[in-house]
């Protein structure tokens, strides 16, 4: 209606805390998982440096440390290894369920779904009990490279790939991605992969996981959840935008005039900025020299160059930093992995963080409920629908 009014409502003012876009600078839960320290560019998973862990501990090891706040024994790592390794088989059923989606569906939607069916053939879940939820989280952990391997093994109309308990998280995924095992290097730059991204504080994918279990829903819920926001450009399928622009751009030379272009156009060059990280991610200090090596390995600078020239312009030109997305998704490249692959590989690393933040809500719960603003019109009346 023309003549209607904005006010603020008295309710409004009960809300007790200043408008922040996006949340911004609020603080909406504690943790013991980890601290983004985005002031000095530093990560630390329960106080220990993401570097440290890359470099010297694998996947297992680094979930082990995530879920139980301390590094494991060699008895207590050997007994968590079995223990993945045993639930990476995923029953012949939920198989027949990924077989009936489209090949055309994009791979993150796969697992999406796939991380729903899994909790509906799970006769544990809705049981919240901590020792339950443990067995569920080593699960979804266990189960998430079993799936994604075989919708890309379904895809290429290739047979599908059974998980091997001998090999390392690391080594199974790429197995079951391309039917044989990766040589050292490879190993440990995907193991490295799995380990920097394994969790990140309360990014929008861990906030949507806890608040879907806030409301007492299940751990499966609450992944789907994390999954789904996961997804989004502007979070974990910013890797898989970064390559495809690397891959358009082509060569070396073209990197500067196509960014210029970019940025004339206003668009956004993916795997730049950061929400937290203002100088550097880093991550991505951790992925640059990754990817310097798969690329060396692979006998191929190409992409390396690319990302280089791209990086160097956009801090010339805009002081903007590359993030976690950037070099990482040429690491993913050279691995083998496709393209719109790369955001499900992110999930089978963060889907330790999710849990981990799942079951640290679950143990201290307060349903999280923020107020909103609201702006909208006031002192209105129905109309009937005769005389509108």
């Amino acid at each position: 209606m023309s003549d209607s009014k904005t006010t603020t409502t008295p309710a409004d003012k009960t809300a007790g805390a200043d408008y922040s876009k996006g949340l911004e600078g609020v603080v909406a839960a504690e943790t013991s998982l980890s601290l983004v320290d985005g002031k000095n560019s530093r990560l630390f998973y329960r106080g220990i440096s993401i570097h440290e862990l890359a470099q010297q501990s694998n996947f297992a090891e680094t979930i082990y440390l995530l879920w139980n706040g301390k590094l494991p024994s060699a008895e207590e790592l050997l007994n968590f290894q079995k223990e993945i390794a045993a639930e990476r088989p995923v029953q012949k059923e939920v198989l027949e369920v990924l077989k009936c989606i489209p090949l055309s569906a994009h791979p993150m939607a796969v697992l999406r779904t796939m991380t729903s069916v899994l909790g509906t053939f799970d006769s544990e879940a809705d049981a919240r009990d901590p020792e339950a939820n443990r067995r569920k989280a080593i699960r979804l952990v266990a189960k998430f490279p079993t799936l994604i391997a075989a919708f890309y093994r379904l895809r290429e109309g290739k047979e599908i790939v059974a998980p091997q308990q001998s090999l390392s998280l690391a080594e199974d995924f790429y197995y079951m991605m391309q039917g044989r095992q990766p040589d050292m290097e490879m190993e440990r730059a995907l193991d490295a992969y799995l380990i920097l991204l394994a969790d990140h504080g309360l990014n929008a994918s861990t906030f949507a996981g806890r608040v879907t279990v806030a409301t007492q829903s299940d751990i499966y819920s609450a992944v789907t959840s994390a999954v789904g926001t996961l997804k989004g450009d502007l979070h974990g399928s910013a890797n898989q935008r970064a390559m495809e622009m690397i891959l358009e751009i082509g060569k070396p030379e073209k990197a500067e005039d196509y960014i210029k272009n970019l940025l004339a156009q206003k668009k956004k060059v993916m795997g730049f900025g950061h929400r937290i990280y203002k100088t550097q991610d880093p991550r991505a200090v951790a992925f640059r020299k990754i990817a310097e090596d798969m690329c060396k390995k692979a006998g191929d600078d190409t992409w390396m160059d690319i990302s280089n020239r791209v990086e160097k312009y956009m801090w010339d030109t805009k002081q903007i930093p590359c993030n976690v997305d950037f070099f990482s998704a040429s690491v993913l490249y050279v691995l083998g992995f496709p393209v719109d692959f790369f955001t499900t590989v992110f999930a089978a690393s963060r889907v330790a963080g999710w849990t981990a933040h799942i079951i640290e809500q679950m143990l201290d719960n307060r349903l999280i409920r923020p107020a909103a603003a609201y702006k909208g019109p006031m002192d209105q009346h129905y109309i009937p629908v005769e005389k509108r």
